[in-house]
């Protein structure tokens, strides 16, 4: 393989390979450090950027950056990519590709921008993300729509829908119902119920798919449950005949980090599979979501490309994202800050991979989520949250997730609270998804103006859906 150089300054950078292009040429983050393959400097990482913006896109096409026979997620893109949908800038290299993203987003073409995504392999999103700023992230995520549905609909303009995540450390029965209660009558839930469980037991994932199946049945709210224990665990609930509407699993970017969450594709083909012919849907038959977060791969030894040599993790986790596109999922999120700071330091590395993997999903054709969160011992604060967060909105987001407080009790770490995805909301002038929207009013939990109402704890609504919690 020929070395790829730059010169800067009377100084020549050279880079063998396209995995230390592509590495070299990220934005600073702490992961890339400790994985050895990060840009010694600023100068290098431009030098990089220099060399990147230079190569044709369909140099990713004839190099891989994890290699095609090692690999099943490498095999997977490259063999369901759609030739035609990549034709419109086959030609273009990256950083022409950048400024043709960049004008149709100006001109509002959203179906041109759209139109690209199974044509695109993950490592073009990462590459030309890495030649961005953070407002190019924003311009060109906002014009790349993608739609899903299963008893709302996600993803259409002015919507920002929220994940109410009622987690418990013991997964309590009264916990969970208390913290459910609170985010309906917050306005949240439109894109799913979704609780972490504290066990991976089959019986108790049954048990907390029964307590929120109860609730929107009898209040016949238009969302989604999901309770995300392992995929081998649900398969099991529903061989008991469990109420299963979206399969959940955490992926990652190579066949070695998906082997560390213990799954397979063969797997994931069965779960969606069987969770699909249940056909719970209502507007849609979109069954699967799917966690990822930039690390994911470092953290479990599988971050090794051509050669032995690390990928950097943002493009690793764009490969993630061509594992969930083939599945066609309701929802997927990154977790941006839930590591830590080994691989995401401080508040300028989480709002940059925040917005980056938001557009790099997009791009790829996912209804993309973000949980806008971060560890207690990472520089991050809720004012960097509340950036995040407004800059997520602004971007066209999917959905975000919500827990009692900012406070998640069981996962041990901060994300937003219920108050948190209204002030986006109001701010924004976004609405919830237009199913649930239609149920808050029938509800009368919104006003004429769509603002949620101040509830004492004795009102008719509040009683209604603790009644029916009960």
């Amino acid at each position: 393989m020929t070395a790829r150089r730059a010169t800067l300054a009377g100084h020549t950078y050279e880079f063998p390979s396209l995995v230390e292009v592509m590495a070299k040429a990220t934005p600073a983050r702490s992961g890339d450090v400790l994985a050895g393959c990060a840009a010694t400097s600023e100068a290098e990482r431009v030098a990089a950027q220099t060399v990147l913006a230079d190569l044709p896109l369909t140099t990713f096409l004839d190099e891989q950056v994890v290699g095609y026979e090692e690999d099943d997620v490498t095999r997977l893109v490259l063999d369901t990519l759609d030739a035609d949908a990549l034709a419109p800038v086959r030609s273009h290299t990256v950083g022409e590709f950048r400024e043709w993203l960049l004008a149709r987003a100006a001109a509002g073409d959203e179906a041109a921008i759209s139109g690209l995504a199974r044509g695109l392999t993950p490592e073009i999103a990462a590459a030309v993300s890495k030649l961005m700023r953070n407002a190019d992230l924003v311009a060109v995520g906002r014009r790349a729509r993608v739609v899903t549905g299963f008893r709302s609909t996600l993803g259409l303009p002015g919507r920002l829908a929220s994940r109410l995540q009622p987690n418990h450390p013991t997964d309590d029965a009264v916990g969970v119902t208390a913290s459910l209660l609170d985010g309906l009558l917050h306005g949240s839930g439109d894109a799913v119920i979704g609780i972490n469980p504290a066990t991976d037991s089959p019986a108790q994932t049954i048990a907390l798919l029964e307590l929120i199946d109860a609730v929107i049945s009898r209040y016949e709210i238009p969302t989604q449950s999901c309770v995300l224990a392992h995929v081998t665990t649900t398969l099991r609930a529903l061989e008991q005949g469990a109420p299963v509407d979206l399969v959940f699993q955490s992926v990652a970017g190579t066949q070695g980090g998906n082997e560390g969450f213990g799954v397979t594709l063969a797997l994931l083909d069965e779960a969606v599979a069987a969770t699909r012919e249940l056909r719970r849907g209502t507007v849609g038959d979109n069954v699967s979501y799917f966690e990822t977060g930039q690390g994911s791969a470092l953290s479990a030894g599988a971050h090794l490309g051509v050669g032995g040599a690390p990928v950097d993790q943002q493009t690793l986790e764009c490969r993630a994202y061509g594992v969930a596109r083939h599945y066609d999922p309701l929802l997927v999120n990154t977790v941006v800050g839930f590591i830590g700071p080994e691989y995401l330091y401080d508040a300028k590395q989480v709002i940059r991979a925040g917005l980056e993997d938001h557009f790099c999903g997009k791009l790829l054709g996912l209804p993309m989520g973000v949980d806008v969160c971060y560890t207690n011992h990472t520089d991050v604060d809720p004012d960097d949250t509340d950036t995040l967060t407004l800059l997520l909105g602004a971007a066209g987001c999917s959905f975000v997730i919500a827990v009692p407080g900012s406070d998640d009790v069981m996962l041990h770490y901060q994300s937003l609270s219920f108050q948190d995805v209204l002030t986006a909301r109001q701010v924004l002038d976004l609405k919830p998804a237009p199913e649930f929207e239609a149920w808050l009013q029938k509800m009368d939990l919104v006003d004429a103006s769509g603002r949620v109402r101040e509830l004492t704890a004795d009102a008719p609504q509040a009683r209604a859906l603790l009644a029916a919690a009960r």
